[in-house]
């Protein structure tokens, strides 16, 4: 556990509606977890992801490396919901501005 008492088992649950995928993420994306979240978010023929990673308590380089490659799968499509520590670390890389990111 980390020091906010989040679990780091990581998980990923994807839900679909149509043309939408909502991908759930929970727990540390990093070096060895950050393609399971891409292949989550690209796994089906969705045209428009919301990627909610509120519930994640870790995100590393490789982690932000993933997400860019998603905003390139999905240009027009992605919704991002960080958690604080996501949030945190986007702004941290110079991503916190982006079109794609809301508000936590």
């Amino acid at each position: 556990m980390d020091q906010e008492g989040q679990e780091s088992v990581f998980s990923a649950t994807t839900e679909f509606d149509g043309d939408h995928a909502t991908v759930l993420i929970r727990g540390e994306v990093d070096m060895s977890t950050a393609e399971t979240m891409f292949q989550a978010a690209t796994r089906a023929t969705a045209t428009r992801v919301t990627l909610d990673l509120r519930e994640v308590s870790f995100f590393d380089s490789a982690a932000i490396q993933a997400l860019i490659r998603l905003t390139d799968h999905y240009p027009a499509g992605l919704v991002v919901i960080p958690s604080r520590q996501v949030r945190r670390v986007l702004d941290i890389s110079g991503l916190g501005e982006q079109p794609w990111l809301r508000p936590r």
